[in-house]
């Protein structure tokens, strides 16, 4: 097949989409495809070829790609590359695009999650990964996915809605310490603890610096999982447990920063209720073809609470799904095959 894989753009989670592109065209030209890497946001400079050809060339796409770093990318000097842009789509990025069999969205954060691209291939009849752009934007909310979340009981941290501009109490039944998370955000990036007034009332700053809409929740003590759902079937639970502080930015990315451990060592009933409540939580938003759902179990208590969907789930070396698929014994090219395929059901 001819596959372009459109990673990059100028989310807070440029790097790592890159480098989840990056691991994607490898693999499928591994596989055998014609494939193609393109930054969304830089698209490609101007062809010495027609386009069509570009899938035939012998060309690395993928070479001047680096690793992720431990701080979040420098968007400004991203965009001085483009002075006076007026889309997020590079010079011949949809061009290219329309030429493809299928397009691998291996984008990250508000460029690739909130549904805009998908909605713009729906019109364009252009072919891409994973779910479509109305659940895509559902879920890109974190306000508006734990609402879906109450609608189907799946169990979510109490939680609620800061606005910049307008005078904030922390309910209750929130209460201290709370976590602040930017509403569209993604990779941990704008999301922070308070343990107290003063803490939140800084964590509420920096939050708002990202977004204008924010969500307050309570703070879950115990242990953190995530589960990949493809076609609307759990995979094995993987264990996250940061070697310092919580799953940030810097704990997601850094090799060494976190054990991983999957398939989690749960109970056998544990284990398979916080499964179907994942299958659960994808179901509550709509997800097609394949999806994350991130957990917190309660230590107390023994509960376990369905924090956020992830529509396109990271896929770089250190990224849980491709963990998840090995437990089960795919490799990281076998993955990306099942992905593919099951997202091309959509069109069938």
């Amino acid at each position: 097949m001819k596959i372009v894989v459109l990673a990059g753009g100028i989310s807070t989670e440029r790097d790592v989409s890159l480098v989840s592109g990056r691991e994607i065209y490898r693999a499928l030209k591994e596989n055998g495809h014609q494939t193609v890497l393109v930054d969304l946001f830089l698209g490609l400079s101007e062809p010495d070829r027609p386009l069509e050809q570009l899938f035939d060339a012998d060309i690395d796409w993928a070479a001047s790609v680096c690793s992720v770093s431990a701080e979040a990318p420098d968007l400004d000097s991203v965009k001085a590359l483009r002075p006076g842009y007026r889309s997020l789509l590079g010079p011949h990025v949809l061009e290219l695009c329309s030429l493809s069999d299928m397009v691998f969205l291996a984008l990250h954060g508000s460029n690739g999650e909130d549904g805009r691209i998908q909605a713009l291939f729906d019109l364009m009849g252009i072919r891409y990964t994973g779910t479509g752009h109305v659940s895509s934007a559902v879920s890109m909310d974190k306000e508006l996915t734990k609402r879906m979340f109450r609608a189907l009981d799946v169990p979510t941290p109490p939680g609620v809605t800061a606005v910049k501009g307008v005078p904030f109490t922390l309910p209750d039944a929130v209460g201290f310490p709370c976590m602040v998370k930017t509403c569209c955000g993604g990779s941990s990036v704008g999301v922070y603890r308070a343990d107290d007034p003063s803490s939140l009332e800084e964590a509420l700053k920096n939050a708002f610096s990202y977004e204008d809409q924010v969500v307050v929740e309570r703070y879950v003590t115990g242990r953190e999982f995530s589960v990949g759902v493809i076609e609307g079937k759990a995979l094995p639970i993987i264990e996250i447990a940061p070697l310092e502080g919580f799953y940030d930015y810097k704990n997601k990315y850094q090799a060494g920063s976190t054990v991983e451990t999957c398939p989690a060592d749960l109970p056998p009933q544990t284990a398979s209720r916080i499964q179907e409540h994942a299958e659960k939580a994808c179901a509550a938003v709509g997800i097609e073809s394949y999806a994350r759902v991130d957990f917190m179990l309660e230590e107390q208590t023994g509960a376990d609470y369905a924090l956020e969907v992830n529509t396109l789930p990271g896929m770089t070396p250190t990224s849980l799904l491709p963990q998840e698929a090995a437990a089960m014994g795919y490799t990281f090219s076998q993955l990306c095959e099942w992905i593919l395929q099951v997202s091309l059901k959509k069109y069938q």
